[in-house]
This record gives C-alpha cells, structure tokens and sequence, in this order.
C-alpha cells in the first residue's frame, strides 16, 4: 500500500531528476502503481493542498507539500540506514520501500536515536541510486 507520505516524497524526488514538475508516468512507475492509482493520490493531494496538477504539464509540490515529502524521506533514510548499519539487511531498499508506510514518525525518531545520521539529510539522498549519497553501500554489504 502507497501512502500520502510515499506518494510525496516519489514527488519530490522525481522534481529533483527532472529538475521541474514530476509527470504522473515517473511517478506510478517509482512507485510501481498504474497511471490512473497515481492520478487519484496525486488528485486527493491536490484537494489537500499539498501540490499543483496541471494536465499535461505534471505535478509540483506546495510548500507544505514539499516540508512533508522532505519529512517522509527523512525517514526513508532513517529506515535505510538502521537496516543496512545495525542490522546488515542486504536487501535495505525492499524493506526500506516495505516498512516507510508502516514506520510513524515516532519509531522513525527512535531508529535516529541508534544510528549515526549525517545534519544534511535528507539532502545527501541520491534518487537515481535510491540510497543515501553519503552511505558506503558496497563497503557496508560486503562487511559481514
């Protein structure tokens, strides 16, 4: 299941790689959603305020839109990070991508507690490699 803050930060990272608005195909396809899925989140979010849909033009978050989706990717990398240094889970994106929508914000804040997170995240995240730009993933998988 897709929630608002997973559709939100699919957003905000798809603005980044087009460097402007997010089309609804790059979005589904993030998300691994059909089309007509995403363009009901994207107009349910639209009805919160929380980002701009113009047809054929694509989709920009709104200030609150853009706090929130920087919020849930935080957290994302909270996840990532806990998985892949404490508990060496190889496969730290398929269940980063699994637990985001059922992690809240308070457990998220207590896996920060653990782990060493970097003052410029969620900023350091690299969307096309899908990781924290300032994780070693190589280093850190192969450590066993």
């Amino acid at each position: 299941m897709n929630t608002q803050a997973q559709y939100l930060k699919a957003i905000y990272l798809t603005q980044q790689q087009a460097d402007g608005p997010a089309s609804t195909g790059d979005v589904a396809n993030l998300l691994d959603v059909s089309p007509a899925s995403a363009n009901e989140m994207i107009g349910k979010l639209e009805d919160r305020g929380l980002l701009d849909h113009e047809k054929y033009k694509g989709v920009d978050l709104t200030d609150e839109g853009i706090t929130q989706a920087r919020d849930a990717l935080q957290n994302y990398c909270i996840i990532e990070r806990f998985l892949i240094e404490v508990l060496e889970v190889e496969d730290f994106r398929g269940e980063a991508k699994t637990l985001e929508g059922v992690i809240d914000e308070t457990v998220a804040e207590r896996l920060d507690t653990i782990i060493d997170r970097e003052p410029q995240c969620p900023d350091c995240f690299n969307a096309e490699d899908d990781v924290c730009g300032l994780l070693d993933v190589e280093a850190e998988v192969t450590s066993d």
